[in-house]
């Protein structure tokens, strides 16, 4: 099936194509699709998720970090 990402860019509605096999998760699609380099936050991820009891911690620090770089309302489209 095919995947689509949706999302804002800068206050810009955007839509991109998605494969599994290219990129690890969405938010790392749309990094990559907008010319943004993530490997501080990356590093930052799993130093988040070796020291947190649950995956919440890394979910909130993501999509922290992502709305500082101007993401917004990322979401799958299913086709």
């Amino acid at each position: 099936m095919a995947r689509r990402i949706q999302y804002t860019f800068k206050n810009k509605a955007k839509e991109i194509n998605f494969a599994n096999d290219k990129y690890h998760d969405m938010f790392e699609a749309i990094a990559a699709a907008e010319g943004v380099d993530i490997r501080d936050y990356v590093k930052m991820e799993q130093a988040v998720a070796m020291t947190s009891k649950g995956s919440a911690a890394v979910r909130n620090f993501r999509d922290q970090y992502f709305a500082k770089l101007g993401f917004s309302n990322v979401k799958f489209i299913k086709e």
